[in-house]
């Protein structure tokens, strides 16, 4: 089996972050996007989360985020509890309609991925099937929590 040098391993995986970047920002650009939709994502992979947790992990301001998180209460998109372990803060949690909307919105994205693969008949379900345990098998892959995440 033949070896990869290095240096080209470093350069399609640096190719790998920019077109899947790429792809995400096209997909975007093509649907309209539920204001708050990000916090629903980081709900979808965390869990229930306080207004700071949620802050610190979209980079935001603690007040933005309490904006945010305000406007998805009222379009029943999560739900606010105070936090059990602490009287002073909250709990946000998705709510049932709002991984309704999550789920809504991935198959959109989905069946907009899956049309442009059709441009490429070159590219077997197989391929794609490979892409995506890739990306997954480097997402669960714990870091050094003091440089981030992917």
């Amino acid at each position: 089996m033949p070896t990869t040098d290095p240096h080209d391993v470093q350069e399609l995986s640096s190719d790998l972050v920019v077109y899947a970047a790429r792809l995400v920002r096209a997909v975007r650009r093509m649907h309209e996007l539920p204001p708050g939709f990000r916090v629903l994502s980081l709900l979808d992979e965390h869990g229930p989360l306080g207004i700071s947790q949620l802050a610190a992990l979209d980079r935001c301001s603690q007040p933005t985020m309490s904006g945010a998180v305000a406007s998805l209460v009222e379009r029943r998109l999560v739900d606010k509890r105070p936090n059990p372990a602490d009287a002073r803060s909250s709990v946000i949690t998705l709510s049932e309609h709002g991984r309704e909307e999550l789920t809504r919105v991935r198959q959109s994205y989905g069946a907009t991925v899956a049309g442009r693969l059709d441009q490429h008949p070159e590219h077997s379900p197989e391929d794609l099937a490979t892409a995506v345990a890739v990306l997954r098998d480097l997402l669960d892959t714990p870091t050094d929590s003091t440089r981030g995440t992917l």
